[in-house]
């Protein structure tokens, strides 16, 4: 049996104690500074209340921003399980409310350098993320760089994050826009919900999404739909400065409470639809494949 086969049986053997892939969920945006980890890491939160088992994992390279809003720093990360022998479990830095966390780093760059024994390799330890997390929130870096756009076509749900301002309404759309242009997006596989961030009231919010859903149904003819909306909060701002989530350090703020309820909104979802829960070893996995050799092995 070669190299390819052997990762495709063992993706297709991925399994975790339910007998079924984490869910992953990429968090993603069309510019910085609009509040894209302090979503990943609140949904996060808001997920253990609701008691699932969550792990992020920070592929914003170049930034920390989960980290230092964790208020640790990993002692490892992904470049360690690639290049260090180190386990899955090595890597992974237990947060708040043990939210695990996986500082990506230079390795996911790497793994389209890797050969197939070790490709293989790193699969086998991802699967095992599948045993330890029901969600994998990724925290991808913000634009329409090939690398992110690569986390969006492999991710089975994108939670796209835009404020009011004009310009995050107009990256959004080129976001997205580049999205649709990938060769190898698929809109069955990949549903794209918007959140709206940062909006005086909530209200505000579906106005948001109706302004760009209105362009992105007439020009791009793709199915955007709406999770929710957080308002401003200076309660979230001061947990910001304190590095904490405002989920735990103001439960009841009114950021907290939106959490709560997008994380709910997630969960029923969930429960009412049928996703394609890839876990992160057919994740990673979908990354390589722009590799020209494991295209031609069709794997």
């Amino acid at each position: 049996m070669d190299q390819a086969s052997q990762l495709r049986n063992i993706i297709k053997a991925q399994s975790s104690p339910t007998g079924t892939p984490a869910r992953v969920i990429t968090v993603t945006s069309g510019k910085g500074g609009v509040g894209k980890s302090n979503m990943a890491i609140n949904l996060a939160i808001q997920f253990r209340k609701k008691g699932q088992r969550v792990i992020i994992l920070d592929a914003d390279f170049g930034l920390a921003n989960i980290e230092i809003m964790f208020g640790a720093v990993p002692k490892h990360n992904l470049s360690d399980l690639i290049y260090q022998n180190k386990n899955i479990r090595d890597i992974i830095t237990w947060g708040p409310m043990e939210v695990g966390f996986i500082s990506g780093g230079s390795g996911i760059a790497g793994l389209s350098n890797l050969s197939r024994e070790y490709l293989i390799y790193i699969i086998k330890n991802l699967q095992e993320l599948d045993t330890i997390a029901d969600v994998i929130i990724i925290d991808t870096g913000a634009g329409i760089s090939g690398a992110v756009l690569e986390f969006l076509v492999a991710s089975g749900e994108v939670i796209l994050v835009t404020t009011p301002e004009p310009t995050s309404i107009t990256d959004s759309y080129s976001l997205l826009k580049a999205l649709l242009r990938h060769p190898r997006f698929r809109e069955e596989d990949t549903k794209v919900k918007m959140a709206a961030n940062r909006v005086d009231h909530i209200s505000e919010g579906q106005i948001l999404y109706n302004k760009l859903n209105t362009v992105v149904s007439r020009y791009l003819k793709l199915n955007l739909s709406y999770l929710g909306a957080i308002p401003q909060d200076s309660q979230l701002n001061q947990a910001v400065m304190q590095q904490l989530p405002v989920s735990l350090k103001s439960p009841n703020a009114k950021s907290s409470v939106a959490f709560e309820k997008m994380a709910a909104n997630l969960m029923n979802q969930s429960e009412n639809q049928t996703f394609n829960k890839r876990g992160m070893a057919a994740f990673f996995s979908h990354i390589i494949r722009n590799r020209k050799d494991v295209q031609d092995n069709a794997f």
